[in-house]
């Protein structure tokens, strides 16, 4: 988790990152000439007055003649916003200022002649000429399995490393347990995060997306901030093995339920790879006609687990159930009677690990939700910082 610091603790910052001092003297408060020291002179930057100021800018402070003591910047209800004093001297917020927002800098001085000095400036952060906004998943407050990542939906994408970069370093992750987990992009328009390995049992996840004000393309910039806590539930992974015909329910590790299955017949083969429970609906019509095969079928189903985006199911298939447990007959889908898909739908959350072995085909990256189709190092490789974060 990145951790921020106070504005508090800024102003002692400043103290040593932008101090131009005057030089000692025997009198301490007079020149080498016996005359009295000048008062200490205070400027901000931006200017009192400023507009059209992005949100990503900092904020200088220079004074002569003496030395910062303090300083705040809080938006127009006075809510003060955190920051800290780069290399440079300059002062830049934890997360981006918001656009369109007014924001006053209060500072104050002390004169090497041991006077006070104060100065404020106000300033308004520019209007977006393009607005980028978002979506999250999982819901908020929602229960999820162990494979669940966090997806970030964006309405426009996001190109070059330097862009995608400022929105990675605008999301923050905080863990009940702390684990390792990435964000690696899988589009443009969408950033994914993930734990090295599954989440814990009982994990409490916090993520908010501090994407307001951060500059993600040529006059792009976040609308408003996201956020979300959703917890971890049980331990679910169902492995299903298209030779054996079979599906193992594992929870916690423990075996609950071995049931029968049919997959994908020849031609038709199922995907294999690991997969998660993407979204569970009581009853659907399946199509041929949205896989390119108009006319080859057309049936409602009950009790369906998506598993990919293109249409792979675990679903109830009465019509196949003198198959089930002896040969693949289905499309693609994994067929099972309506007692046990009943069950399975029943038991099931969104992210629990369904595991499917021994076809031909092989689960491609992006089908859905499918973190558990990269290994970590390349899951590692399509973040724009290429750097894993510690809750």
């Amino acid at each position: 988790m990145r951790n921020g610091r106070t504005s508090r603790t800024v102003a002692g910052t400043l103290t040593a990152a932008m101090l131009l001092t005057a030089g000692c003297t025997a009198g301490g408060d007079q020149a080498p000439d016996g005359r009295q020291a000048p008062a200490a002179k205070l400027s901000i930057t931006p200017a009192n007055g400023a507009e059209k100021v992005p949100p990503d800018t900092g904020v200088s402070v220079k004074v002569t003649g003496g030395e910062v003591a303090a300083l705040t910047v809080a938006d127009a209800k006075g809510r003060e916003v955190r920051g800290s004093v780069g290399a440079d001297g300059t002062w830049r917020p934890r997360w981006s200022l918001r656009p369109s927002t007014r924001y006053t800098v209060s500072a104050r001085a002390t004169g090497t002649d041991g006077r006070p000095v104060t100065g404020k400036a106000t300033f308004t952060t520019l209007e977006p000429e393009r607005v980028l906004k978002s979506g999250i998943s999982p819901l908020d407050g929602e229960t999820v399995g162990v494979g669940m990542p966090v997806q970030l939906l964006l309405s426009r994408p996001v190109t070059g490393k330097e862009h995608r970069a400022a929105i990675e370093r605008s999301l923050e992750v905080r863990m009940s347990q702390p684990v390792e987990g990435a964000w690696s992009w899988v589009s443009d328009r969408e950033v994914q995060f993930r734990p090295r390995a599954y989440w814990p049992v009982g994990e409490q996840v916090t993520v908010v997306a501090h994407l307001a004000g951060v500059r993600a393309g040529d006059g792009l910039w976040g609308a408003r901030d996201r956020r979300l806590t959703f917890t971890v539930g049980a331990e679910h992974i169902t492995k299903v093995s298209a030779g054996a015909h079979k599906a193992v329910v594992r929870r916690n590790g423990d075996v609950v339920k071995t049931m029968p299955v049919s997959l994908g017949k020849p031609g038709d083969d199922s995907y294999s790879g690991v997969m998660i429970a993407q979204e569970k609906a009581p009853e659907i019509v399946m199509d041929s006609a949205t896989v390119g095969e108009p006319g080859e079928y057309r049936i409602r189903t009950k009790w369906n687990v998506r598993m990919t985006y293109s249409g792979t199911f675990f679903h109830a298939a009465p019509w196949s159930t003198g198959a089930q447990g002896s040969r693949n007959v289905s499309h693609g889908c994994v067929n099972a009677s309506p007692e046990n898909a009943r069950w399975f739908y029943e038991f099931t959350q969104r992210g629990d690990i369904i595991e499917v072995t021994g076809t031909s085909r092989k689960l491609r990256f992006g089908n859905g939700p499918t973190p558990w189709a990269k290994s970590w190092e390349d899951w590692l490789a399509g973040s724009a910082l290429g750097a894993s974060v510690n809750g």
